[in-house]
């Protein structure tokens, strides 16, 4: 009995410190591409943000009118490049706003490995690109898509944008690793944490919050708090039927389009 009490003991430790070792491979996934079929049919340059650590991030940029139109910026998930979210920006380009999606440090071909202080950093540089080019802060709505909206979240604190959009955001990445990592103690382990809902408080802009109810990456429990821990105004969709990656349907659009026009 003690030789197997040992045996289960060890292989616990070898899994913890798999995962310790291994984490930031399990949360960022820059090669496992979906919806690549998918052809962009809005225009767009193709750009290369300048960050702290001199490394070019990326990006395409759509724009009308810069300085009469507010400019949506759109911080994507941990998984896939630029292409994943075609069928989106296919949607977005549609409303009366010019749009700037950036691929994060070891996406889309870009140098460096992801981190969060490194995705923080990407997003900051990517404001700054931003206002560099006339851009006012209060003309700038930010758009995170899962993961995105940890780094939406953060740059967001104590700013004066003209809203924020979190599709499927998740609470905090301690509360996500435990769901999936129930068994490991993820407080300890993790470096990477996202903590969203304790930003929260420092959010005074509009906000949106969008959740499908049958989510199975990220729980519709985590969306749900984070819309009621918000500061007004707030707006939610919390659509029955949709998983993590939301359907872009007429009444998504009418809950982007109607918060757009409330800005």
């Amino acid at each position: 009995m003690f030789t197997i009490t040992i045996i289960i003991i060890s292989c616990y430790l070898i899994v913890v410190a798999f995962v310790f070792f291994n984490q930031r491979n399990l949360l960022y996934h820059p090669f496992e591409n979906n919806y690549n079929k998918d052809s962009a049919n809005f225009s767009y340059e193709e750009i290369f943000i300048p960050t702290s650590n001199e490394n070019n991030l990326k990006a395409w940029f759509h724009k009308k009118d810069l300085k009469q139109k507010k400019t949506l910026v759109f911080f994507h998930g941990n998984a896939g490049d630029l292409r994943n979210r075609i069928y989106k920006l296919n949607l977005i380009k549609d409303f009366d706003i010019n749009f700037l999606i950036v691929a994060y440090r070891g996406f889309s071909g870009n140098e460096g490995k992801p981190s969060e202080t490194g995705l923080y950093d990407d997003a900051r540089s990517t404001l700054d690109w931003l206002k560099k080019q006339g851009v006012r802060e209060d003309n700038i709505i930010l758009y995170g898509e899962s993961l995105g909206t940890g780094v939406s979240v953060e740059v967001a604190q104590n700013k004066k944008f003209a809203g924020i959009i979190l599709e499927s955001p998740f609470t905090s990445m301690v509360d996500a690793g435990k769901f999936y990592y129930f068994y490991l103690p993820v407080s300890l382990l993790l470096k990477d944490r996202y903590e969203t809902v304790k930003k929260l408080k420092n959010i005074k802009i509009p906000i949106l919050v969008m959740h499908g109810k049958k989510d199975k990456i990220v729980p519709f429990h985590m969306g749900q708090k984070v819309f009621e821990i918000a500061n007004e105004p707030k707006f939610s969709y919390f659509p029955e039927e949709d998983d993590h990656m939301m359907d872009y349907n007429k009444n998504l659009l009418k809950a982007l389009n109607n918060f757009f026009q409330s800005l």
